[in-house]
């Protein structure tokens, strides 16, 4: 049975049905909004169109509120800022508004979704048992079953978030001295060590399934798609949605549950708070702590004594 998520329609194929060109001129000659303003709300709407598209949504009409707030909560699981994620509220309040004035759309459903301020924010976490039925899901007779495996493993050795680990090159990791370089929020790099584990189910994909995959347009990212691209924050939302259903998991599992994993398992194992902090990337992690400098050989010396896959 595939378990993969449905094809992502592109840009081109949802604009007419979702008058992406109407909007747009909407946007910037009646609205009078800044050009800035004008590409980030029709790249916002983009994106709700073809998450429509690829739910089998075929126009704006038939969006229902309960299908705007399920959208909602995929970019948080996405792990988007909740910052981004007003901003999209705020293109699909005004998107409705275009709809609704040009006569395009009858009904605003957009009126009853809520803002990322009033949510509460409480992350499910694996247990032990629970991450390695899910580690061992994928199937790994195939290339893009062996990827699978090396992403979720990488995942939770690292606890990155879902931008961040598709984001890493193979010039990023150093498999001799067991640690990755990261670009976080706003650029800032750190680096974080990874354990045996996910040494050799990395290693081993880098090394012999995505030269496979790799068919020129890798650009030196290590996780790529079937089409030997980069993988995107959705496809990897896909491939750990799929593999918890695949793993009988019956929490809901989301790149942001790996990395809440992560850091729990630490902390419930006796890692030090400052050391986890600095692994995860966080400014701080209460009003009045914040975080000193760690040095590698310390973060590496508390990920091997406190992961449970190191």
């Amino acid at each position: 049975m595939d378990h993969s998520p449905p094809p992502t329609p592109d840009a081109a194929s949802v604009a007419p049905a979702f008058q992406l060109e109407r909007f747009r001129d909407y946007l910037a000659l009646e609205a009078g909004n800044s050009r800035h303003t004008v590409e980030n709300y029709l790249r916002d709407i983009t994106r709700l169109a073809e998450y429509a598209a690829s739910r089998g949504t075929k126009t704006p009409q038939q969006l229902s509120a309960a299908q705007l707030r399920e959208f909602i909560y995929f970019l948080k699981d996405l792990g988007l800022a909740p910052t981004t994620i007003r901003r999209q509220i705020s293109a699909i309040r005004t998107y409705f508004k275009f709809l609704v004035g040009e006569g395009i759309a009858a009904r605003d459903p957009s009126e009853r979704i809520e803002s990322p301020k009033r949510w509460r924010t409480l992350p499910a976490v694996l247990s032990v048992a629970e991450i390695k039925l899910l580690l061992n899901a994928p199937n790994t007779d195939t290339p893009l079953a062996i990827r699978d495996r090396a992403l979720l493993e990488f995942a939770y050795a690292t606890g990155t978030r879902v931008s961040e680990l598709v984001g890493i090159r193979l010039q990023d990791i150093s498999f001799a001295e067991r640690v990755v370089r990261v670009f976080g929020k706003g650029g800032k790099e750190r680096i974080i060590p990874f354990g045996k584990t996910a040494l050799g189910v990395v290693s081993m994909y880098a090394r012999e399934t995505r030269p496979a995959l790799d068919r020129g347009k890798g650009r030196g990212v290590l996780f790529l798609n079937a089409r030997g691209t980069p993988l995107s924050r959705v496809g990897a939302w896909g491939i750990i949605r799929a593999n918890a259903r695949r793993a009988g998991l019956a929490k809901r599992v989301t790149p942001h549950t790996l990395r809440h994993t992560f850091a729990t398992h630490l902390l419930e194992g006796g890692a030090d708070l400052r050391a986890v902090q600095e692994m995860l990337g966080h400014a701080d992690l209460s009003t009045t702590q914040l975080y000193t400098h760690v040095d590698r050989d310390y973060l590496r010396t508390v990920h091997k004594s406190y992961h449970p896959r190191a």
